[in-house]
């Protein structure tokens, strides 16, 4: 009975040192995904891609997606996860530009709902576009899991990051904003289960058809 309690304990400690560890090992992994988030667009004046990416997700992005094509950045703006019924001219008055600006050279895509869903909606279009660069736009605590995501949807395809900077994500004590925190945090969380996912869900979902 003594050796039996013996042996618990020692399974218990090295349980807890275990857990310990790997506590350890997300905080460390938190701070570094957090100080690491761009805090400055280190592409604004680099040369086209063929296509621009937005991700739904606020007008900021939108407006900077606009912004881009319109200083000629690429030949064609994809704005991947539109809400189904949503059309160009709706979308293009809500960020307040006319419904007639460059209306030849948006095309958006209905089906994605998260991020893996926007790369392959997107690698899907790229593809049939027979395109080979895209300039990515997204808020900058978003885009190392876009950035992620995209690379294995098309690893033919060179993916430029272009971030925008939501005002009410607080990065230089991301720490002592509670909503801030909560956001990358989340993000985070996102980020590592995008790392480890292929394994439990399969090749086939991981490629654009």
């Amino acid at each position: 009975m003594a050796a039996s309690r013996s042996r618990l304990r020692r399974r218990l400690r090295g349980l807890a040192a275990a857990a310990a560890v790997l506590a350890l090992l997300w905080l460390g992994g938190l701070v570094w995904f957090a100080e690491t988030i761009p805090d400055a667009l280190d592409d604004d004046s680099g040369e086209p891609t063929d296509a621009i990416v937005v991700l739904t997700g606020g007008s900021q992005r939108l407006q900077s997606g606009f912004r881009l094509l319109a200083a000629g950045k690429a030949k064609k703006l994809f704005v991947s996860g539109v809400h189904p019924g949503v059309e160009t001219a709706a979308l293009l008055r809500s960020v307040g530009q006319a419904p007639e600006t460059l209306p030849c050279c948006i095309v958006l895509g209905h089906a994605a709902d998260n991020t893996l869903g926007n790369a392959l909606e997107t690698a899907t279009w790229m593809r049939q576009e027979h395109f080979r660069s895209l300039r990515l736009v997204t808020s900058n605590y978003h885009m190392r899991r876009a950035l992620l995501e995209f690379s294995r949807a098309m690893p033919e395809a060179r993916v430029v990051p272009s971030p925008v900077f939501p005002e009410a994500v607080k990065q230089e004590r991301w720490w002592a904003s509670p909503g801030t925190l909560e956001l990358i945090l989340g993000e985070y969380d996102k980020y590592l289960w995008a790392l480890v996912r292929p394994p439990f869900l399969g090749a086939e979902t991981e490629t654009a058809s």
